[in-house]
């Protein structure tokens, strides 16, 4: 997966917005306000932070050389995955669909809806 594919997939999502909030080569992904991934436009092959339940983080992490606690990050929630070929896109995809997922469920009921709306004009 390439930081191209990585914006349009997390941008289709409803109510995604990206920001550079850190430096002009971090770019993050958040929704309802809340980050849910980043990654450095730069690096090669890429390397994208991703929220994580737990036990899930721990048992990806013993699955997957790619997969390493969350760089700068809370490493009981958060993962970085590197996306070195080892790891097909789809599975990065379904990764990214949980992150998303998590966060927009930690969300104010408002928010929630409002997210609601917002896809049902897709």
């Amino acid at each position: 997966m390439s930081i191209e594919s990585l914006r349009e997939y997390c941008q289709a999502k409803p109510g995604v917005t990206e920001h550079f909030p850190f430096d002009t080569v971090t770019l993050v992904f958040k929704v309802g306000g809340k980050l849910f991934a980043l990654a450095g436009i730069d690096n090669h092959p890429l390397r994208v932070n991703l929220k994580c339940d737990p036990e899930v983080a721990m048992q990806l992490r013993a699955e997957y050389d790619a997969v390493q606690p969350g760089f700068h990050m809370n490493k009981t929630h958060w993962n970085t995955v590197l996306a070195d070929g080892s790891i097909r896109d789809a599975q990065l995809r379904d990764w990214i669909d949980h992150s998303y997922e998590l966060v927009k469920q930690s969300l104010p009921k408002r928010i929630k809806e409002s997210l609601m709306v917002i896809d049902c004009h897709w």
